[in-house]
């Protein structure tokens, strides 16, 4: 007898729905044929204990499964279920005829009880598109797949509930979630607030500009002047996730197995940090199987690169065009996958090795030419793309010990989310364009128009700090930023001038 079912395999941030065409028939041995992986041949040992368990048999047949279309490969072991249900019903111990109507995906223990899965959101959105009536999944991941609606949820806790559901001896609800309830309900709640960092006014005025625009910034400064206290507050000041966003994001976390059980849409803006002896493949994604890397788990949100120096020089360049491109090509000999990165890249580093050149009060110990060879380790391009250098100084005695509070998170976001309203207005007509920083180079000749005083502002600057072509793209970008926090549309002298001055690095003679 033949028997289908329907599985799912996850590509990227992509699902494709596969058919799991099970044969019961005269001869013996169990075939699974269709490019599995070693996960899914071992589950006939899994599926004949879990039957066994439960009261049911194993046919002592020839058994061939099948899983279509056999040109992808398919990987994990959350085909459990379905194969297991497709071999109850080909041997005619399991009598339904709706097995045809949902995606069923589930790994099985040895006594049939099931076990979470990855990748649940982008399955659920293509059961819904290919209109599947539902889907059937662990209760681990219902509240997840439950973000798409028009689909019924089906959460299980055992094979023998899914037997029991599609004979109709249990009655199971789907799972419902009001989305925009949940999300509003927990959006934008940060434990780290600006509130909490005394002094750094011009620090939190260039990430408060950084924010505004969705700008890369590094900052340099000595150990202990608050560079990763001030990164990690960036998300706070953000816009808040639209639905959108959230969608993306969730599902790039949802492939990546980082959601965690029980978990729906997330609703705060990623804060990636990953350690400095990151390899290159963990951090813009890859393997046999490609996943997502820091690059893509940031997307939406904030990728934090502490000591920046001490991260390997090959890891750092291949962060070049993802920061252009907003996306990263895995491509390998029989597929190649995109995933989204959109992110903001905030970077910090110590000025040299012993970190205290520049110091208005320690002196540096290291050599000639030392601190030069530390900054070179970050090459000139990848600083070419990061539009806000800023300095970052000790905080004096008197400044921590000030009573005075210091503004919120909250109202900077403010400040933050009126200039992206006005950016968001601008670029109406472009649909992949939501902040100045993703201006193309057409788009800032035609949106940052200065003034002749302006152009030679500029310049002066260009030609005293040996700029790139593209730096000089990005010190219009940021000027444009200042303006929208200003409330102007035109670029004025003052705003060209604040621009200018975050090109610390740039600046002849910086390290001596």
């Amino acid at each position: 007898m033949l028997t289908k079912t329907y599985g799912s395999a996850v590509q990227g941030v992509n699902a494709n729905t596969i058919t799991i065409e099970v044969v019961v028939s005269q001869g013996t041995n169990f075939f699974v044929v269709g490019l599995p992986d070693n996960a899914i041949k071992e589950s006939q040992q899994r599926i004949e204990a879990a039957l066994k368990f439960r009261g049911y048999k194993m046919p002592r047949t020839k058994v061939v499964i099948n899983m279509a279309p056999a040109d992808i490969r398919k990987e994990g072991s959350a085909y459990d279920l379905p194969i297991a249900l497709g071999i109850l019903h080909a041997s005619q111990q399991l009598l339904t005829e709706k097995l045809g109507e949902y995606i069923i995906m589930g790994e099985m223990a040895l006594d049939g009880a099931l076990r979470p899965i990855r990748g649940v959101l982008p399955i659920a959105i293509q059961a819904r598109k290919e209109g599947f009536k539902g889907i059937m999944l662990p209760l681990e991941n219902a509240q997840e797949a439950a973000i798409v609606n028009n689909l019924d949820v089906i959460p299980v806790e055992t094979m023998q509930q899914a037997i029991d559901f599609f004979e109709g001896r249990l009655d199971i609800a789907p799972v419902t979630l009001d989305t925009r309830q949940v999300f509003q309900h927990a959006a934008n709640q940060y434990t780290a607030d600006f509130a909490d960092v005394q002094g750094q006014e011009n620090i939190k005025r260039a990430l408060e500009i950084a924010a505004a625009g969705g700008h890369n910034v590094i900052m340099i400064g000595p150990p202990g002047a608050g560079k990763t206290m001030l990164a990690k507050r960036l998300p706070s000041i953000l816009p808040m996730l639209t639905m959108q966003e959230a969608l993306e994001t969730t599902k790039i976390h949802s492939v990546a197995g980082k959601l965690g059980a029980n978990a729906s849409l997330l609703n705060v803006r990623p804060f990636r940090s990953p350690h400095h002896t990151i390899s290159d493949v963990a951090l813009v994604g890859g393997g046999s199987n490609p996943q997502p890397g820091e690059i893509s788990l940031a997307h939406n949100g904030v990728l934090f690169l502490d000591e920046l120096p001490e991260f390997k020089r090959t890891v750092l360049e291949v962060m070049r065009q993802p920061l252009e491109e907003r996306r990263v090509t895995i491509a390998r000999a029989k597929v190649s996958i995109d995933f989204p990165a959109s992110f903001m890249l905030i970077a910090s580093m110590n000025p040299c090795p012993c970190g205290y050149y520049n110091h208005p009060d320690k002196e540096c110990v290291c050599g000639p030419g030392v601190v030069q060879r530390y900054l070179n380790k970050v090459s000139g391009p990848l600083l070419d793309r990061i539009d806000l250098h800023v300095e970052v100084t000790p905080v004096t005695f008197d400044q921590m010990t000030e009573t005075r509070k210091s503004e919120t998170s909250a109202g900077i976001q403010q400040r933050v989310e009126t200039a992206r309203t006005v950016q968001a207005a601008r670029f109406t007509e472009f649909p992949d364009v939501h902040s100045n920083a993703m201006m193309p180079p057409q788009m800032v000749k035609d949106m940052c128009q200065i003034s002749d005083a302006g152009r030679a502002l500029l310049k002066t600057a260009m030609e005293r700090l040996g700029l790139s072509a593209r730096a000089y793209d990005r010190i219009l970008k940021v000027a444009r930023t200042i303006a929208d926090l200003a409330g102007t549309d035109e670029i004025r002298l003052e705003h060209l001038a604040e621009a200018i001055q975050y090109r610390s690095l740039d600046r002849e003679g910086w390290a001596g």
